[in-house]
């Protein structure tokens, strides 16, 4: 097995990952990204079809209050738009009533999503980062703390790092790799117990020709308390030219095949648009469980947003050398975009102090 050396080797190409290699391109340190999964993103996926709406799978909407990720965005130059909500919403309490069309209250508050697809975000710090080498398909296996370095071994080298950045869910960090010394038992057990971002969400979406839902008698935002779809949302492009619904469906439904999932999908829509529901494009879905670089399945029951942001993910380890980063480790907006790309911040901040 060969051995290669680099100042900072980070696990995850995440947003989180690729923000923090495209923040230490300042620095002039030879940076390192391996990702156990065959595509890189982690969290952020969409899904394009030819002259159809892109489907966000994984992370999509943004608030003004989430500042570092507009920013960097902006630097990016990489546009936003405002979500449509409309100001009608179909609203079924119950599966036994009737879906009511109901007003949403007025307010002030905005989110917004990224034009062409949240991936346009991956993509181009991907684009950013030609002196970066980036490594898919390759899975840290142990971390071993050496006298002036860390040696990592993955299922196809050895890697010799200055400092390394886990960018992985904390839970998964903890299942996946062995560390020498071992950790604290401190931080090993609120590893185990942080809850994963998505661990159990499925995504769908289907595109269409026209945006039959945008009537006054009809919405595109769709809130059930029971059945499969739970909050569905229109998920039309920027321009509003290709067309789309897209949301959240029920967790329970993970043991089903995708055709079944898509066919409960479409009875619910049915019921709400009629039979200009059926006439979809494309169904695309992720289901976030069956991601196995995401989260293992036998994982048990934590609260939501459980230990995110815990004090503990704000220190170094094994001699200063270790980070542990990813968007469950940010103290703001913990598990969203935001937390992400704060989260690789706070290490860069970290590098760059150290450095200088």
């Amino acid at each position: 097995m060969t051995t290669k050396n680099t100042d900072v080797l980070i696990i995850g190409a995440g947003l989180t990952g690729l923000t923090l290699a495209y923040l230490l391109k300042s620095l002039n340190l030879k940076t390192t990204i391996i990702e156990a999964n065959t595509r890189i993103g982690g969290r952020i996926v969409t899904k394009r079809n030819t002259n159809e709406a892109p489907i966000d799978l994984g992370a999509t909407w943004l608030v003004p209050q989430q500042t570092n990720v507009l920013n960097l965005l902006k630097s990016l130059q990489i546009d936003v738009f405002e979500q449509f909500y409309g100001s009608t919403a179909i609203y079924q309490p119950d599966p036994s009533k009737q879906a009511q069309l109901v007003s949403l209250p007025n307010n002030d508050s905005v989110s917004y999503r990224i034009k062409n697809g949240t991936q346009t975000l991956i993509e181009t710090l991907t684009d950013q980062l030609y002196q970066t080498s980036v490594h898919t398909d390759t899975s840290a296996i142990s971390i071993q703390l050496k006298a002036e370095y860390l040696e990592v071994k993955t299922n196809k080298q050895t890697y010799h790092a200055t400092y390394v950045v886990s960018t992985l869910p904390p839970a998964l960090f903890n299942q996946n790799i062995s560390l020498t010394p071992e950790l604290p038992e401190v931080i090993t057990d609120t590893l185990s117990k942080t809850h994963t971002w998505m661990h159990n969400s499925i995504r769908v979406g289907f595109t269409y020709k026209t945006p039959f839902w945008k009537h006054p008698q009809s919405s595109g935002t769709i809130y059930a308390n029971s059945g499969p779809l739970q909050e569905f949302y229109d998920h039309s492009n920027a321009e509003q030219s290709v067309y789309a619904l897209s949301g959240f469906m029920s967790s329970n439904l993970s043991d089903l095949n995708k055709e079944q999932r898509k066919n409960l999908a479409l009875e619910q829509l049915q019921g709400y648009y009629g039979d200009q529901a059926l006439a979809y494009l494309n169904y695309e879905e992720c289901v976030w469980i069956d991601q196995k670089h995401t989260i293992k399945p036998e994982n048990t029951f934590l609260m939501p947003q459980q230990n995110n942001g815990h004090l503990l993910y704000q220190e170094r380890y094994l001699n200063e050398k270790l980070f542990i980063a990813g968007a469950e480790t940010s103290t703001v907006f913990s598990g969203k975009m935001e937390a992400a790309v704060s989260s690789a911040m706070h290490v860069f901040d970290s590098l760059k102090a150290e450095i200088n």
